[in-house]
């Protein structure tokens, strides 16, 4: 009898565990799956958790281009706790090559807190998206546009040196944005075609 009893609990406890599986399984369909892969949101909590349409954003492997290639090389001084943006407006699709770097004066590498988001065109800048957020004294990668917008690099010191922030680019842009307590700069690049192109 004891044996059996046992049984029968065990059975029950596995019917138990297997619906509650089951259930998490939906819920997690219903509040994250179908909100970030589907663009179907039936509760909303997608929409709240910034998910919502995450999949939609999808670029071919080949993207040729009608914008001429550009490079960019800048340079940011930031003094201790001090910070800079600079975007590029890319358009979805189009590609950029970087690389940066954080010295300080004597020329030694020095951690800043970066951080590389997009703003989608015509959406609030409080739903911009992250792709890399931390601390490093460089970084290099490249990047393909998943939606119309600017792209790009918050930056700040966060030591008590004065830090330099060495950004080198390429691709397909002819407008940038520097945002810093010096207010808003639009950069422009030269991307004229060569006489007889």
């Amino acid at each position: 009898m004891t044996r059996l009893a046992a049984v029968e609990l065990s059975a029950r406890a596995l019917v138990r565990i297997t619906v509650a599986a089951v259930v998490s399984a939906l819920l997690a369909l219903v509040l994250f799956v179908l909100p970030a892969e589907f663009d179907t949101d039936p509760t909303g909590v997608g929409e709240l958790l910034g998910i919502k349409g995450m999949a939609g954003y999808s670029v071919g492997a080949l993207s040729l281009q009608q914008e001429p290639y550009a490079q960019d090389v800048r340079e940011f001084e930031l003094g201790p706790f001090e910070s800079v943006e600079y975007k590029y407006a890319l358009a979805a699709g189009q590609s950029l090559v970087f690389a940066w770097q954080a010295r300080t004066l004597n020329d030694e590498q020095s951690e800043v807190v970066y951080d590389f988001h997009s703003e989608e065109a015509g959406t609030d800048p409080e739903d911009a998206v992250s792709f890399d957020v931390g601390r490093n004294s460089e970084s290099q990668g490249n990047f393909v546009a998943p939606f119309t917008g600017i792209h790009g690099w918050y930056w700040e010191n966060r030591g008590s040196e004065l830090v330099t922030v060495r950004l080198s680019s390429s691709g397909f842009y002819n407008v940038a944005k520097v945002y810093s307590a010096a207010g808003e700069v639009e950069v422009t690049f030269d991307t004229a075609k060569a006489e007889g192109d």
